[in-house]
């Protein structure tokens, strides 16, 4: 599977979505009136096809048109409409959304396209916050160029994730040891002194003492710092 990009709507532009296609990738990003106003123009009166999901806590409306131009600079790159309206079980619309993509959009994969779109805020929380507020340091300038000490700090740092995530979804060790600790911030802090003080014969040697408990006390130092 290829990877696609979820991204908001300040990402809708021609040349960057070139790029994504040019790199083997696929792209499901944001659009609204006033970022992308050709566009909505474009769509004004074309007969769009529709399919409606009800879930149990929710009806979504889905409409959906292929092979659109993104705007008028680029009427070479052709992309797919998607149009979400989402209302509650007693018929209150409680969101409205909408996206372009490179994937055909058909009755049988529009509700997962939807899915995509309306997870990137989870995406986002889950990856950027983490990084942000959780002990990886990820600073603003780490994404300033291409030739910069600032983008090697962050590739390095999105290597470290990639591996802690990995971790966490296959070892169990680690996700001990990550549980007792209660947050990251604190698992990484104890992590970070032990390996100041202490020579550590190995990773399971020192997941197996913090999952422990022998490692919980810098959470209280933490805290009352």
């Amino acid at each position: 599977m290829r990877v696609i990009f979820t991204e908001d709507a300040l990402s809708a532009k021609g040349p960057y979505l070139k790029r994504i296609k040019e790199a083997g990738a696929h792209f499901l990003v944001n659009v609204n009136p006033k970022g992308n106003p050709s566009l909505f123009e474009w769509l004004k009166g074309v007969a769009f096809s529709k399919k409606t999901i009800t879930t149990k806590k929710e009806t979504i409306e889905l409409s959906f048109y292929n092979g659109v131009p993104l705007n008028d600079t680029n009427h070479d790159l052709q992309v797919n409409f998607i149009d979400c309206v989402v209302k509650n079980n007693k018929g209150k619309r409680i969101g409205h959304f909408s996206w372009v993509t490179d994937i055909l959009v058909t009755p049988d994969n529009v509700y997962s396209l939807a899915r995509g779109g309306r997870a990137r805020w989870n995406i986002e929380n889950e990856t950027f916050n983490t990084l942000k507020n959780q002990g990886y340091q990820f600073e603003h300038n780490f994404g300033h160029g291409y030739k910069h000490l600032s983008h090697v700090f962050g590739l390095l740092m999105f290597l470290a994730f990639l591996i802690d995530q990995t971790q966490q979804r296959c070892c169990g060790l680690f996700r001990s040891a990550l549980e007792k600790m209660k947050r990251k911030r604190y698992f990484w802090e104890r992590l970070r002194s032990v390996f100041a003080e202490f020579y550590i014969e190995s990773w399971v040697e020192l997941f197996e003492w913090i999952a422990s408990g022998k490692g919980a006390r810098i959470k209280e130092l933490l805290n009352s710092s």
